[in-house]
């Protein structure tokens, strides 16, 4: 086990606390996010901009890059799509260190 200066690993409270589907919809969930996010920059457009382009509402874009929504995925792909991003399915990676 590793061990921080105060205690235990976040890798290792994580796999206490959630079970390992929680711990993967998590992961993907950032990893979207983080995508949005990563593509709106690159394009350099607000998130105003990406209203007008997508119709999806400003704030409602706020939400979803703070993590504090769960957009359904039509909503996901209209605000991806003025980014030149989609959604794929892909074979899941499989990780012993969750």
């Amino acid at each position: 086990m590793t061990e921080s200066a105060i205690g235990e690993s976040w890798r290792d409270v994580r796999r206490k606390l959630f079970t390992l589907e929680e711990i993967r919809e998590s992961d993907l969930r950032v990893a979207i996010i983080g995508e949005l996010i990563k593509a709106r920059n690159e394009k350099g457009i607000s998130q105003r901009k990406l209203e007008e382009l997508s119709g999806v509402r400003q704030p409602q874009i706020a939400r979803m890059e703070a993590g504090d929504a769960n957009p359904h995925l039509k909503t996901l792909l209209r605000v991806l799509a003025p980014l030149g991003k989609t959604l794929a399915i892909v074979p899941i990676e499989r990780t012993a260190a969750v």
